[in-house]
């Protein structure tokens, strides 16, 4: 296990505040914005383009990224591929799919709006989407999404961790019932990659996704899009650095990852998710995974014996907590804990409306655990939320 007050000091912001809003973004550590610096300071230069030096070293970072992200995972680096963040990367798949009018998709009643909408408008071609639902602590059941597969069923939409509940999902169950009927999944895992392990192996998703900005550590505007058959997705963008050859009459594309990235890339971006990569990689993820899953169990469970207040989810959760206090607005209750004691978390929706109104709340206050987040922090967010029921 790390030791999580050395963490801290590589992460300059949390002497400042009591950060608890992982699950919208993480902070990022200073060796990976170091990395970022380097670029600037040292040699920038546009990615895969031009012989000088400057342009060779730029592309060897980059493609060093590629590589780490793609080790982390066990995935092949050639089928990584850089976005702008896990939202951009579904809307390639959903976008260069090649559906038929007549096909349809599965996703479920918990997904972020980015895992739902891209799907969602599919319905403007004539595909069917079906939207299966949760039990009250925002678990998909397998058999839902088993019995929800017809003949001309071609994906299922599946997050690994709802960012609302905190509830791990069954994806290993849930990919196995996708290959066995023969339909490509695709996997969010926004608030799972870093935060726990995942087997790519036996998950075997045909599509996986993830922001570079949450568990990864990683800066604002870079995501992964892992898939496992890339001649299968038509390219969203084209441009420069895509193409091979172009004539009068035609192109011809270069093969995946290229194929996906065209025009000039977020590279300093990538080259700091690389190093951030190595960074979870260096503490290890079950060690991150056993930190975060204990501080929000401990915080839930501690937050559900103050009167007044209600919590969300299961008890085997993710690190996130989602809860309201009786009688106040989430909002109200955020600004307080902010304004009094520092405490940053998220209040709302969350970019997940169906799943927050199956709750039959207008909203709810989210506390979401980090690798670096302590025991006091957990403590104080009780005790502060404690005094705030007294508002009432």
């Amino acid at each position: 296990m790390y030791d999580v007050l050395s963490v801290r000091e590589d992460f300059p912001v949390l002497k400042e505040v009591i950060y608890l809003d992982n699950a919208a973004t993480t902070q990022t550590p200073v060796q990976a914005v170091y990395a970022m610096q380097d670029y600037f300071f040292k040699y920038a230069a546009n990615h895969g383009r031009g012989a000088h030096r400057l342009a060779r070293e730029t592309t060897n970072h980059y493609e060093d990224a590629r590589e780490s992200v793609a080790s982390f995972f066990n995935i092949d680096a050639e089928k990584t591929i850089f976005t702008k963040n896990a939202t951009e990367s579904i809307n390639i798949v959903s976008r260069g799919f090649p559906w038929k009018k007549g096909d349809h998709v599965i996703v479920t009643l918990v997904e972020h709006h980015s895992n739902l909408l891209p799907w969602m408008r599919l319905r403007d071609i004539g595909v069917e989407v079906t939207v299966v639902d949760v039990d009250v602590a925002g678990v998909v059941n397998p058999e839902e999404i088993r019995n929800a597969i017809k003949d001309n069923t071609r994906l299922i939409a599946v997050n690994h961790v709802s960012n609302v509940f905190g509830s791990v999902q069954d994806i290993e169950t849930i990919s196995s019932i996708a290959r066995q009927a023969g339909v490509k999944i695709l996997v969010d895992g926004s608030q799972s990659a870093g935060n726990m392990s995942i087997d790519m192996k036996s998950v075997d998703p045909d599509f996986f996704v993830c922001p570079g900005h949450k568990g990864l550590l990683g800066p604002q505007g870079t995501g992964v899009l892992y898939i496992k058959e890339p001649d299968e997705i038509e390219s969203l963008f084209l441009g420069g650095g895509m193409v091979s050859s172009v004539t009068r009459e035609s192109f011809k594309m270069e093969p995946s990852p290229a194929k996906f990235e065209a025009g000039t890339p977020n590279i300093p971006g990538v080259i700091g998710l690389g190093r951030s990569v190595e960074y979870v990689a260096e503490l290890g993820v079950d060690s991150i995974q056993k930190h975060e899953f204990e501080l929000a169990r401990e915080a839930a469970s501690r937050l559900e014996d103050i009167a007044g207040v209600e919590v969300y989810g299961p008890k085997k959760r993710a690190g996130v907590v989602p809860f309201n206090v009786t009688g106040m607005n989430a909002h109200d209750v955020a600004m307080i804990l902010d304004q009094t004691k520092g405490i940053c978390v998220r209040s709302g929706y969350h970019c997940a409306m169906p799943g927050v109104d199956n709750l039959g709340v207008n909203g709810t206050v989210r506390a979401s655990f980090g690798l670096y987040n302590t025991e006091d922090e957990l403590e104080s967010l009780v005790k502060t939320v404690s005094d705030i029921t007294a508002l009432v």
